[in-house]
C-alpha cells in the first residue's frame, strides 16, 4: 500500500556507502522500493549539493554510482553517509490505491467521526503495512480495514469498528 521514501519536497532515495576502487565510484544503498530508480539517472542531491552521474553499474545484486568531479577514492570518502535525494516532482508514479510512506505520516485517523490520532510510521511486515498511530495503536493498511484515504487533506478513516 505504501512505498518507502522521506519527506515532502525533496524525497530520500538512497545512501552513499563506501567508495569503490580508486576512481572516485561509490556504493550506493537504496532507500527505495522502486529497482532501477537510479538507472538513467543524469543528475542528483547528494547532502544537498547537486551532482551529475557519470555512470551507474549493477554489480552483484549492488549499485554503483560514479558522479563527475568526484575522480578519486579520497573525494569520494566525503560523501559516505550522505542521502541521496530528488524532486517530489521527480517520484516514481504510483499505481491506484498506492501511497508514499512520507505522505502516509502525518495523517490523522478516525474511525467514524472519532480521531483517533496521527500517523507517526508506516511499519513494514511483508505482507502489509501497518499504521502506528501516535505511538501505541496499530493499524493494518488493508482495505478491510482502511475505509478512505485522502492525502490532500491528509485524513484516514478506518471502517468503523476496526479498532478492538
Amino acid at each position: 500500500m505504501t512505498k518507502s521514501l522521506q519527506s515532502a519536497a525533496e524525497i530520500i532515495v538512497g545512501k552513499v556507502g563506501a567508495a569503490r576502487g580508486l576512481d572516485g565510484t561509490l556504493k550506493i544503498i537504496p532507500l527505495t522500493d522502486f529497482e532501477g530508480r537510479f538507472d538513467g539517472l543524469e543528475k542528483i542531491s547528494v547532502g544537498g549539493k547537486i551532482f551529475r552521474v557519470e555512470e551507474v553499474k549493477h554489480i552483484g545484486g549492488q549499485i554503483f554510482i560514479k558522479f563527475a568531479g568526484v575522480d578519486n577514492r579520497e573525494v569520494a570518502k566525503t560523501l559516505t553517509n550522505k542521502f541521496l535525494t530528488v524532486d517530489r516532482k521527480e517520484a516514481a508514479p504510483l499505481a491506484d490505491g498506492e501511497f508514499y510512506t512520507f505522505d502516509i505520516i502525518g495523517c490523522e485517523v478516525f474511525d467514524g467521526d472519532k480521531k483517533i490520532g496521527t500517523v507517526t510510521n508506516v511499519l513494514k511486515t511483508g505482507s502489509n503495512d501497518v499504521f502506528e498511530v501516535d505511538g501505541n495503536i496499530l493499524i493494518p493498511a488493508l482495505k478491510s480495514v482502511v475505509k478512505s484515504i485522502d492525502i490532500a487533506a491528509k485524513k484516514i478513516v478506518i471502517k468503523e469498528s476496526s479498532l478492538c
